[in-house]
């Protein structure tokens, strides 16, 4: 007989293995740790952003974001994949200038109907 689906999937919320116990004390531990990582990264790459675009001392803003990236690959709070991603984009942050939005295009203007018609009355 199938169990409902209410009960599928369900556990304890606390193990009852001493060393289970300390496992999930230990995982909250380091996921709280992880989540320091991975926020910090956002605030570096954001402050990144914000020095290039408004000026500032973008060397430092640079090397303070990969050194942190770098730590948290070591550490294991994010893959070292995602680690080089973000490191090359805040290459390219730090190496671009900031751009001005291009002015718009002067379009022709448009032909008015009483225009066309004196036109065509002319070809005739």
């Amino acid at each position: 007989m199938l169990r409902p689906a209410v009960r599928a999937g369900v556990f304890t919320l606390m193990p009852n293995i001493k060393q289970q116990e300390k496992r999930v004390r230990v995982a909250a531990r380091q996921r709280l740790e992880n989540l320091r990582y991975r926020s910090t990264i956002k605030t570096l790459t954001r402050r990144l952003r914000d020095v290039t675009e408004n000026g500032g001392d973008v060397e430092t803003a640079h090397k303070e974001l990969v050194r942190l990236v770098d730590r948290a690959a070591t550490r294991g709070a994010i893959h070292k994949n995602a680690a080089a991603r973000k490191k090359s984009q805040a290459a390219r942050l730090a190496t671009a200038t900031p751009v001005e939005a291009p002015a718009a295009p002067v379009k022709p203007a448009k032909a008015t109907k009483a225009a066309s018609r004196s036109r065509s009355k002319s070809k005739s």
